[in-house]
């Protein structure tokens, strides 16, 4: 099928005015492919879809269960937030629940994306810091894993324990010896694998079943975490909150930089990982909405379904003059896989 096929296009007016391009595939916990478009065997950078993944050694070392945390901050540590209250309060406590603060975070500090938090920022002239960046939950739950090992200060070096463990159970999620690692925004060390690796390691989370009995109870629980708290996994008006919200199911799905998205089947025992060639984030949200509904889990004339799956362009007069739909080959008229 080649290396990369048409999965989104641009529309103004009855113009084709641009093409994204993009590779796709659902496997299950097996590794098997159930459906692919592209060449699935690519070495991806999942960037921050791989979160549940970082977040796997939590849980499983027994870090989690020690230090009392609950479903909301198995939720941020999946998270890529807006840097809202509802995300760097509770960030703020869990910290101090460790006896650390804000200056423990390496993830450097990130202006928040939520409009109202950074305008009470600057109208009260205040920085910003490190617990508005989108990964603050993330490194909260590094932090938390590095007090039960008892590591050093510097856990996003590679040769950390911290990141051993995260390597480790990376590896044995996708089924692949990582490619090597780029260093993330947030200073973390991203493995790379195939993205049939990816989609493999997002099936093992929906379907855990042989993994072992810690393994499988962390995976439910992160899954069942991101559910349960889809507000917390990203924020107001995202994809990845809206579109948990309007499946009824308990399908999850969580967005990367640079074009890349996962979504993650319970009900079906399936995974799916997408990568926009030129990095895109409509075309990623275009693309994954029409997966979720070509795999029967969300419902095409759904507002937040529709607001991804079709997005109307406007121009500044507010004319609408153009659309976003993903490409036929692609959709196959929502034909279900």
């Amino acid at each position: 099928m080649g290396s990369w096929v048409n999965v989104a296009e641009v529309w103004r007016g009855s113009f084709l005015e641009c093409v994204h391009r993009g590779r796709a595939v659902v496997c299950d916990s097996r590794g098997d492919v159930i459906a692919e478009w592209g060449d699935s065997s690519g070495v991806t950078l999942p960037r921050s879809s791989s979160k549940m993944l970082q977040a796997l050694p939590l849980i499983e070392s027994g870090a989690a269960a020690r230090f009392g945390l609950k479903a909301e901050h198995l939720a941020l540590s999946c998270a890529s937030h807006q840097g809202a209250h509802i995300h760097t309060d509770r960030v703020d406590v869990w910290l101090k629940e460790l006896g650390l603060s804000e200056s423990d975070l390496r993830c450097g500090p990130q202006e928040p994306s939520a409009l109202p938090e950074r305008n009470e920022l600057v109208c009260a002239g205040k920085a910003f810091d490190r617990t508005h960046n989108n990964c603050s939950g993330k490194h909260s739950g590094f932090l938390t894993l590095n007090k039960h090992l008892g590591g050093g200060a510097e856990y996003v070096e590679p040769d950390h324990p911290v990141q051993k463990a995260v390597l480790n159970a990376f590896e044995e999620m996708s089924g692949e010896t990582t490619a090597g690692y780029g260093i993330d925004g947030c200073s973390a060390p991203n493995f790379a694998c195939s993205l049939r690796g990816v989609a493999t390691a997002m099936a093992r989370m929906a379907d855990p079943k042989g993994l072992g009995s810690v393994r499988e109870g962390a995976a439910r629980d992160l899954v069942a975490a991101m559910k349960a708290h889809p507000d917390l996994v990203a924020g107001e008006g995202r994809a990845c909150t809206e579109l948990m919200n309007a499946m009824d199911g308990p399908t999850v799905i969580k967005t990367g930089a640079e074009g890349v998205f996962i979504a993650i089947l319970p009900e079906r025992g399936l995974g799916v990982a997408l990568k926009i060639e030129d990095g895109a984030t409509r075309a990623s949200e275009c693309a994954m909405a029409a997966l979720l509904v070509r795999l029967g889990v969300a419902d095409a004339s759904h507002p937040a379904v529709q607001k991804r799956l079709q997005p109307k362009q406007y121009n500044f007069a507010g004319l609408e003059v153009g659309h976003i739909a993903p490409a036929d080959s692609f959709y196959a008229g929502g034909a279900l896989i």
